[in-house]
């Protein structure tokens, strides 16, 4: 084996052992005894049978035939674990009906077709119709992850953390199904290596958030079973407005309690609506209704100096309102002032 086969051997086997830690991981040392992260650690369970099969295949076309039909049979599951896995975080999800059928089926397709004498069988029709089934769940998962892509409430809506967990383990998922499906224009390997590159740069994204400890991974929906009825949704958008009619964010002491009790409703109930509905907490709903104020004022004949323009706008210091401005506008104010003519 030469350098370059050493280099590429290291670096695949290496993401599926790390693959099986992560597994055991969220299986046994999570926090938080949660459905979604024994999801999870399946879905990774899987992904790293199905990763170490094409790994020692590849460099041992003599793996044992029993070996090679348990990692293309996990591959059943991978689909069906990615969507329990984001189903979970929205609503109770029914893991027997989508993981029980094609254990059994697979296991059945394993006796009466075993892979080690009915190889064709397995290459033109048994592999495929796994790929497919994969790439159905894949289609279906996207149910939970097209709300984070297509915000419509606001220009300003952020992802919170665990969007991007949820957002970057689908993009990864299917991303080694490409690889995968593209591996026989390519290499065999490349469905391996991908699993790795997309394992790596997932660890990548937890180690760089700075967020301590297992909860980034397992990070619940804050009100999940807690649904808010359509008109009750309605009622608040309505009432809502009255921040924005009274400029109740113009009081630099603004709080979420305050700002309920003025509105009438619980500051849990407003706390749920901004954060469901808006995808914001209130304090970021409250600065980006500051600094349309102060937009306004910049953009118009006014007395105010830029840091007097803050105070006007609500903000308690000056520095609070130069970092915000910076960060919705991606302008300082006086850059933004310029910018208008003034």
């Amino acid at each position: 084996m030469n350098f370059d086969n050493q280099l590429i051997f290291f670096f695949s086997a290496l993401g599926a052992f790390n693959g099986f830690i992560l597994s055991i991981y969220f299986a046994v040392k999570a926090r938080k005894k949660e459905f979604s992260s024994y999801f999870l650690a399946l879905l990774i369970l899987t992904l790293s049978i199905r990763t170490i099969k094409s790994v020692f295949f590849y460099f041992n076309p003599s793996l044992a035939n029993i070996f090679i039909q348990i990692g293309l049979s996990a591959c059943i599951l991978i689909g069906p674990f990615l969507y329990l896995y984001l189903k979970s975080f929205k609503e109770k999800a029914n893991w027997a009906v989508h993981v029980l059928p094609f254990l059994v089926g697979i296991t059945i397709l394993g006796i009466v077709y075993p892979y080690v004498e009915h190889r064709r069988v397995w290459s033109l029709g048994i592999v495929r119709g796994i790929y497919l089934q994969w790439l159905v769940y894949i289609l279906l998962s996207f149910k939970y992850i097209k709300p984070l892509i297509f915000k419509q409430k606001t220009i300003n809506t952020t992802f919170r953390k665990i969007d991007i967990w949820k957002l970057s383990i689908y993009l990864g998922v299917f991303a080694i199904w490409l690889a995968y499906n593209i591996g026989p224009y390519t290499s065999y390997i490349v469905g391996a290596l991908s699993f790795s590159f997309v394992l790596y740069l997932i660890i990548l994204l937890f180690i760089f958030s700075g967020h301590k400890g297992s909860s980034f991974f397992q990070e619940k929906e804050k009100y999940k079973n807690k649904e808010m009825a359509p008109e009750t949704l309605a009622q608040i958008e309505q009432t809502l407005s009255t921040i924005i009619e009274k400029e109740l964010f113009l009081n630099p002491n603004l709080t979420l309690t305050e700002a309920s009790k003025e509105l009438n409703i619980s500051k849990h109930t407003l706390s749920q609506y901004l954060n469901e509905q808006l995808g914001k907490s209130f304090s970021t709903y409250i600065n980006e209704l500051r600094i349309e104020k102060a937009k306004a004022f910049l953009q118009s004949e006014n007395p105010y100096t830029i840091e007097g323009l803050g105070y006007e706008s609500g903000f308690n210091s000056k520095s609070t309102f130069h970092s915000t401005f910076k960060k919705l506008t991606g302008q300082t104010p006086a850059e933004y002032r310029k910018s208008k003519g003034f």
